[in-house]
């Protein structure tokens, strides 16, 4: 699911935003019908001579060049959209705040699809192919998280000072994520090929043949031509440089992106433009998801093998798909992406104005003053952590942000092993969960503050609400599917009725896979290639099962005269019109569990309030600080969110399914035992820990939620506003009859201060 995001998911929500859209195309310049009311005349004159400069209440952005003569800004050669000393005129049309969401969104997109798509999807399969436990694809996974921590502060510092250049930070954050992208594929070319599928034969009377004289082990480096173990180290290291990398690169994209286009449309229209964003972003891992299970129909080295020639399909259980060729794509996409960012200004025409005819709802009535330099950070600081809705929405965060990044990573994972799906329809299911439940929930969230007209206070009451709702729905995690039976794992040889009656395995070196009906195999652990009985047995290679002769049929393997299956043979039909029998294939049983569909819906509702709860959050986040900090919050807030949740999140969780583990990878005889993947899962003990996390970590949302708002003083201002008009939402123009003011008890906002309209 929404790291990131899923964390989102790179889970954006709980860091930024405003009110909730009224429809998607008014801020693409649809008329919409508002009262006129509603908005006050403000005179935007030039004083220094130029025309007015007014925005228009449809768009809610600065009018486009050529609507106003040139101002004090325009003047200025940095106003204008280019780069370096390149500024042509024919670029000034672009210099709106549409097109800065226009390519903010595509740079979201692919943040999403690189970061919370492609790598969630491959986890599983960077596991098989270079024999990584779960606990360390975690680490590699939190790379992301790792680096954003590191980066956020002097990024949203540096970026946010008055005079930077937010957009230029951005271009350069998308360049440094492309090169991310390129250094995560590198392994695959690094690597050679893939050497745990292979044509020879792995049956029983031929097994002393695979030594032959040098003593090499299929699936295994010759002597002397280094230890797959010491590659294995090494690549886990180039998989996390590229996740730092990702992380550095991203660092700008949901802190200065976030506010450089809050700082350049009205009030009313700065959810508009957020739930775009922010729905934009959510779709990037629901592409990711997508794409990334479709490219793993393809066979990892197609370029240089065909898989049909070993008699592999995507239900093998040695099969290793593409997963590098998304890197690819995405890296030289990021590198073009980067140049529109980098031509706009530090601020388009009539921010300025903007941003003086907007009223603040930041928590209690101190004024902090504009902090440019580093000597007041300290006091900055100190600000930010002695108020506290924003210190408890901060904690919400970062307990979602734990869940979402821990199932964005191994949510895959968890499906294929618990319903014995391929990688690419379990990344497939995933996706399917994720477009609509995440999409939609962001952007539902954020139209109901807007719809139902939320002050601060209602908003974090919504975050409640949906919390509360998300967590009833966690509920499909009681839904666990029984293990496939795998003979010397969970079911004993010769009795596929034992089901779990055998001691559980945690190693090869014990001698569960030997019975006496492979005894005279003299079966090697080192060559994992799963077969499929015609007794619904999973059996860890045609040798184990006993197997003496082998067949392949188009793209499938077949296996026949096996000593350890005991149900008889069936027939299958070649394509040359005649008849094969066999006793096993090279592809996973199918399960026979009918809980799926039951899951996919309810982890849709899951998702679908979890994210709902997204640009709720994000709201109250900027509105209760003061608004020359809200960079310096979301720095603040995210490093918060990364150390207490996204960072620990996939190392907890990959720790946790390794607990489940029931057989583990022994790579190559001689190696250390602690080297490789797992082979076969309890999917009874996974259940429970994702449902005991799930359940913890919505538990704990809920708490701080319900904290935020209990401690949320509105400042002064916005209390005499209220008292003064009818509706929390007219704050800037209000047009309502006055009523009594709220009553301040215990610390947070009275009956009349919850968030809805107040009677008149």
């Amino acid at each position: 699911m929404s790291r990131r995001a899923a964390q989102g998911l790179d889970n954006p929500g709980f860091t930024v935003g405003d009110e909730a859209p009224a429809a998607a195309a008014e801020a693409f310049g649809r008329p919409f019908a508002l009262d006129d009311s509603q908005y006050d005349e403000i005179d935007l004159t030039d004083k220094s001579g130029g025309d007015s400069a007014a925005t228009s209440p449809d768009t809610g952005e600065p009018p486009p060049p050529g609507a106003a003569s040139k101002g004090a800004g325009d003047a200025d050669g940095d106003a204008r959209c280019g780069w370096c000393l390149f500024r042509p005129g024919l670029l000034q049309r672009f210099r709106t705040a549409k097109w800065v969401l226009f390519w903010l969104c595509w740079a979201g997109t692919m943040q999403g699809m690189v970061v919370n798509g492609f790598v969630n999807v491959v986890i599983s399969t960077i596991e098989r192919r270079f024999a990584l436990r779960s606990t360390q694809s975690g680490l590699v996974a939190g790379g992301y998280d790792i680096a954003s921590f590191a980066c956020m502060v002097p990024v949203t510092y540096l970026g946010g000072r008055p005079g930077a250049s937010k957009p230029r930070w951005l271009g350069w954050g998308v360049v440094v994520m492309g090169i991310g992208s390129l250094v995560f594929a590198l392994p695959h070319f690094a690597s050679g090929p893939y050497r745990g599928a292979t044509s020879a034969p792995n049956v029983c009377h031929n097994v002393t043949d695979l030594y032959g004289e040098t003593g090499a082990v299929p699936g295994c480096p010759a002597a002397g031509a280094g230890g797959e173990a010491e590659h294995l180290s090494r690549y886990m290291w180039v998989f996390l440089l590229g996740q730092l990398l990702h992380g550095v690169g991203a660092s700008p994209l949901y802190t200065l992106g976030v506010t450089f286009i809050d700082e350049n449309v009205t009030k009313k229209m700065s959810s508009v433009y957020l739930g775009i964003y922010y729905t934009m972003a959510i779709i990037g891992p629901a592409a990711g998801y997508v794409l990334g299970g479709e490219l793993l129909k393809v066979y990892v080295d197609f370029v240089t093998v065909d898989s049909a020639d070993m008699g592999l399909t995507p239900n093998s259980n040695v099969w290793v798909g593409a997963w590098w060729i998304g890197f690819l794509f995405a890296g030289a996409l990021c590198l073009l992406l980067a140049a529109p960012l980098m031509a706009f200004p530090p601020a388009l025409p009539g921010a300025a104005e903007l941003q003086a005819q907007k009223v603040s709802e930041a928590h209690g009535d101190s004024r902090a003053q504009a902090f440019s330099k580093v000597r007041e950070l300290p006091r900055a600081l100190r600000s930010l952590l002695g108020n506290p809705t924003f210190f408890f929405l901060n904690l919400a965060g970062a307990s979602e942000g734990l869940l979402i990044a821990g199932f964005a990573a191994f949510l895959p994972k968890l499906i294929e092993n618990q319903f014995s799906l391929s990688a690419s329809r379990a990344a497939l299911l995933v996706g399917l969960i994720t477009v609509p439940a995440g999409g939609g929930g962001t952007f539902l969230g954020g139209y109901l503050v807007k719809r139902l007209g939320l002050t601060c206070s209602g908003i974090i009451k919504l975050c409640v609400t949906a919390t509360v709702l998300g967590a009833a729905f966690t509920s499909c995690f009681f839904l666990s599917c029984p293990n496939l039976q795998f003979a010397g794992v969970n079911a004993p040889y010769g009795n596929a009725s034992a089901g779990g009656g055998a001691p559980a395995a945690t190693g090869i070196g014990g001698g569960a896979l030997d019975a006496p009906c492979n005894a005279g195999c003299g079966c090697s652990p080192a060559r994992f290639d799963p077969v499929c009985g015609v007794d619904g047995v999973m059996y860890y290679s045609p040798c184990h099962a006993g197997c003496a002769r082998e067949a392949t049929l188009a793209d499938l393997k077949v296996f026949d005269e096996c000593a350890c299956v005991t149900a008889p043979p069936r027939e299958m039909s070649r394509e040359d019109g005649g008849d094969v029998i066999f006793q096993a294939t090279n592809e996973t049983c199918a399960s026979k569990c009918p809980y799926m569909w039951a899951f996919v819906v309810l982890a849709f509702f899951t998702m679908l309030f979890t994210f709902m709860a997204t640009m709720p959050a994000l709201s109250a986040t900027l509105r209760c600080v003061q608004d020359d900090q809200r960079s310096f919050a979301l720095g603040i807030q995210w490093i918060k969110v990364r150390l207490l949740g996204t960072i620990p999140a996939p190392i907890v969780f990959g720790k946790l399914i390794d607990e489940t583990c029931r057989l583990w990878q022994e790579p190559c005889p001689g190696f250390d035992p602690s080297e490789g993947a797992c082979l076969v899962y309890n999917n009874d003990f996974m259940a429970r820990y994702m449902l005991a996390l799930a359940f913890i970590g919505k538990a704990a949302s809920l708490l701080f939620f319900f904290l935020a708002w209990w401690f949320y003083i509105p400042p002064s201002s916005l209390r005499e506003a209220l008292a003064t008009a009818g509706t929390p939402s007219s704050v800037e123009t209000p047009s309502v009859p006055p009523t009594t003011g709220p009553v301040l008890m215990n610390g947070h906002a009275g009956p009349h201060d919850d968030g809805l309209p107040v009677p008149a």
